[in-house]
Parts: structure tokens; C-alpha cells; sequence
């Protein structure tokens, strides 16, 4: 029963994982990558958000199937390879270095939201 409720939230993430990049990453006009940085952020501030306060069933569904096709570690590390490849390598260590901040600043701003909640 496990894997259905991962499989659902992965049905769900997907599609809105590139939706929401299409969406963001075409209102700016910049090598950066947004959308990535965008579902990648706001994975991590749900993620930790469920991790505080959710059951292991929601945590199946919505962590690890939702955030988990939501979410995106190859394209991050695709799109900063390619920053760095074609010159941009200010961006593709602003990439890194925000990416890194940002995620594990939401995690823990989500852990701590849930708490307090």
C-alpha cells in the first residue's frame, strides 16, 4: 500500500515540478535557473513542514512522493554544469551557494513553522 500513496504524490509532483519551471524561469531573463531554484526551494520548506508535524502516511505521500518528483538534483547540478560550461561560472557558484542556503534555510524555517503550529 506504501508505494501507491508514493505513487500518487509523484503523479501529482511531476507535472507541477515542470509546470511551476516553465512558469517561473519564463518571467525572468537570466542564465540563471529560477524554476529550478524555485521547486527545489519551496520542496524543501514543505518537506520540512511534513517532517515536523505530518504522520508517516502524508510523509509517503507529500514527502517522499510529491517533494520527491517535485524536487530536482540532476537538473541543479545539469543546469550548473552548463552555467560553468558556457562561461557563466558566477552564476553556476551563485547557483550552488544560494541553492544550498536557501534549501536548508526552508527546511528548517518548515520544521520550525510546524512546531510552533
Amino acid at each position: 500500500m506504501n508505494w501507491l500513496l508514493v505513487a500518487a504524490g509523484a503523479a501529482v509532483g511531476a507535472p507541477l515540478r515542470y509546470l511551476t519551471d516553465r512558469a517561473v524561469q519564463s518571467r525572468h531573463d537570466s542564465v540563471f535557473p529560477w524554476g529550478t531554484f524555485a521547486v527545489n526551494v519551496g520542496g524543501c520548506l514543505v518537506l520540512g513542514l511534513l517532517t515536523g508535524a505530518a504522520g508517516p502516511d502524508l510523509r509517503l505521500l507529500l514527502g517522499t512522493g510529491l517533494c520527491g518528483a517535485l524536487t530536482t538534483y540532476s537538473t541543479f547540478s545539469y543546469e550548473t554544469l552548463r552555467l560553468a560550461e558556457t562561461g557563466a561560472g558566477l552564476y553556476a557558484l551563485a547557483n550552488v551557494g544560494a541553492s544550498l542556503a536557501a534549501g536548508l534555510g526552508a527546511a528548517f524555517a518548515g520544521v520550525e513553522l510546524a512546531q510552533a503550529v
